[in-house]
């Protein structure tokens, strides 16, 4: 598929979506092989109760992001291992990750996720393996 095909075939896809990623709102910014990057707008239900994001509202993006980057293959995928490190609060109107495989397998792909504030400040750097099921 070229760049616009897998760009058309997420945005579909992530309109297709219920439930977490939706009332979450993250959003498909960009999609080739192997890559993404989608942002979330930070709302009040985004908020630690020390009005920082929380962080488990990074690494839900995350591993949506690695998801969508593993899923440009046109294989369906399931996460088999995640881990996340916290770098620096994270405030501002939205979040941004950037997800890219640097482990590319017939069954496992392991993608690098780097997560930005509006400022774009690094505020997590994510791991997330994925297992191809298909």
């Amino acid at each position: 598929m070229s760049d616009k095909e897998l760009l058309d075939f997420g945005l579909k896809y992530m309109s297709q979506v219920e439930g977490f990623i939706k009332n979450n709102h993250y959003k498909l910014v960009d999609l080739k092989e192997h890559y993404c990057v989608m942002k979330a707008e930070v709302r009040d239900e985004s908020l630690n109760p020390y009005g920082m994001v929380h962080g488990g509202f990074l690494f839900g993006l995350a591993d949506t992001a690695a998801g969508i980057a593993a899923r440009s293959t046109g294989r369906k995928a399931v996460t088999l291992n995640a881990n996340i490190e916290y770098l620096h609060a994270a405030y501002g109107s939205y979040i941004k990750a950037v997800a890219k495989a640097i482990k590319i397998g017939k069954t496992i792909s392991v993608y690098e996720v780097l997560l930005y504030d509006d400022k774009e400040v690094m505020v997590a750097k994510a791991s997330v393996d994925y297992f191809f099921i298909d």
